[in-house]
């Protein structure tokens, strides 16, 4: 009887283990560097999520240093940052602008109506292929990118307040003044 029970509790005690170290590693998932930085955004034209007949462009992010945040409102962890997204553009100023990834434009829409919109513009990518092209890993996702357009730092997963004061306003504040931007974790 003994044996029996040992065996299964050996089996368990291996999977707790796995899981432990599952855990521990997920939680470096945002350190994951990305081979965009330093590079020039990836051109795109999308419609928008406001009006599908306009469009948003690669374009329109030179000449300021602003935030393009990758999200969805299937996204739970989405649901996490955007009150700090909407304290950020509205208290703090900053340029952001979206990425719908895979998304409903309906969900994305009334999303954006029922929560607040912080958005300079918001482009509807409906089938993943900006996302893939940023090498967006899930969402949600956010990049800071430069005057030239150039992206300077990935932040992968849910802004929450202390991200923002101590790791993405400081990255901005330095793009402003025209340092090389110390966009490093703290």
């Amino acid at each position: 009887m003994k044996k029996q029970l040992i065996t299964p509790l050996i089996i368990f005690g291996l999977l707790v283990v796995l899981l432990v170290v599952g855990l521990i590693k997920a939680k470096y998932i945002r350190d994951v560097p990305s081979p965009l930085i330093g590079k020039s955004t990836p051109t795109f034209n999308l419609p928008t999520v406001e009006d599908t007949q306009k469009t948003f462009n690669s374009e329109e992010l030179k000449g300021q240093v602003s935030l393009v945040n990758v999200w969805a409102s299937w996204c739970v962890s989405c649901r996490a940052e955007h009150e700090v997204l909407n304290y950020a553009a509205k208290k703090k100023g900053i340029r952001i602008y979206s990425v719908n990834y895979k998304d409903d434009l309906n969900d994305a829409r009334q999303w954006l109506k029922s929560r607040g919109d912080p958005y300079v513009k918001s482009a509807f990518d409906s089938n993943g292929r900006l996302g893939i092209d940023w090498g967006v890993y899930g969402v949600p996702e956010t990049f800071v990118i430069d005057q030239q357009g150039k992206i300077r730092y990935k932040f992968t997963g849910p802004i929450y307040i202390n991200d923002l004061e101590n790791i993405i306003i400081p990255c901005i504040n330095s793009l402003k003044a025209g340092k090389e931007a110390q966009c490093e974790k703290k």
